[in-house]
């Protein structure tokens, strides 16, 4: 049974954990392409390489963390069950593990979740509860629910487990850049999962490579808790970012690594995400969701630092109701 963590990792344990999961969840998920992108690169006057988690199993990194916390789980933890709080993208992650190693789960969904989403937690055979539209409020739920009934807590983000899957993505970045440099990547960050697996692995291999973390303007917790030096709970507006919506759980240890391994916070608007989406769409004809989009704005907004470097933009997910895209597009 998971109990909440206080005590955050070093970012040197959280890369070692990374290098050491890797070769396990390739047993059951694909590398993702570290591609480049030519009309950012020629916009930006940049070399920008975009690693395509998009393209990943599922749809999104979440995948990873998911599939890395499930792993050590005995066949009996995982036929009891596992408890989750997703937007979405976490829960299909969750289940995408479930039907790889066998399990039942339990995910606390917001009530305003993609309706895509849902219809594909429910294919997975997920049995799905949803609850209010904070993400934040619903991860309390869930881990009481767990502990209650002597389940396993799967967390998006406040677990070493979890922030190591996702840091493969670091692992697999540093392996396709075959020993070429990398002045910077730019990662969204909702709960702060990606950017504290990722920034570990490649500052550990690159100590001098910049990490922005991206955010949407209306609702950026972690880069809220970061300024404030704690934790702190934001009334987040409505986004194209889903993927990053939410509040950030109380003693989350993703904390500690934010603060610690982000150089620069990038707030995004609205319209800068929707401008971004559009810009993959038409020149590169790659579908992207909100939060990955919103990477890609935040690399736009730096352009000028940016200019002549090669850097790295994590296209986090691809999971994007047909709805919301017409919205954005229009």
């Amino acid at each position: 049974m998971s109990e909440q963590t206080t005590e955050a990792p070093s970012p040197a344990e959280v890369a070692a954990r990374s290098e050491r999961v890797t070769p396990r969840l390739r047993q059951h998920l694909p590398v993702t392409p570290l591609v480049r992108f030519g009309a950012f690169s020629e916009e930006l006057r940049a070399e920008v390489l975009v690693k395509c988690e998009h393209q990943q199993r599922t749809g999104s990194f979440k995948a990873r963390g998911a599939l890395a916390k499930l792993l050590p789980l005995t066949d009996e933890q995982r036929a009891r069950g596992v408890v989750t709080a997703s937007t979405g993208n976490h829960a299909l992650g969750v289940g995408n593990a479930l039907a790889a190693l066998g399990g039942r789960g339990i995910v606390y969904l917001p009530e305003n979740a993609s309706p895509s989403k849902v219809a594909a937690l429910r294919r997975f055979g997920l049995e799905i509860r949803a609850e209010g539209t904070d993400s934040g409020v619903l991860e309390p739920k869930a881990r009481a629910y767990a502990a209650e009934h002597g389940l396993t807590y799967v967390s998006p983000y406040n677990d070493l487990d979890i922030v190591a899957g996702q840091g493969t993505v670091g692992v697999e970045i540093l392996e396709q850049l075959s020993g070429r440099a990398l002045d910077a990547v730019v990662v969204a960050v909702g709960g702060g999962g990606l950017v504290s697996g990722v920034a570990s692995v490649l500052k550990k291999h690159r100590p001098g490579i910049r990490v922005y973390g991206a955010s949407p303007a209306g609702d950026a917790a972690m880069a809220a808790s970061v300024e404030a030096g704690e934790i702190v709970q934001v009334d987040g507006r409505h986004t194209l970012s889903d993927g990053t919506a939410g509040s950030v759980e109380p003693g989350s240890i993703t904390f500690g690594l934010c603060r610690d391994l982000v150089d620069d916070w990038v707030l995004v608007s609205e319209d800068a995400i929707s401008a971004a989406l559009r810009t993959v769409i038409d020149t590169e004809h790659q579908l992207v969701e909100g939060s990955a989009a919103m990477a890609f704005a935040a690399a736009r907004a730096r352009r000028t630092e940016l200019e002549g470097q090669r850097v790295a933009i994590v296209s986090c997910g691809g999971n994007i109701s047909s709805s919301t895209l017409v919205a954005a597009l229009a």
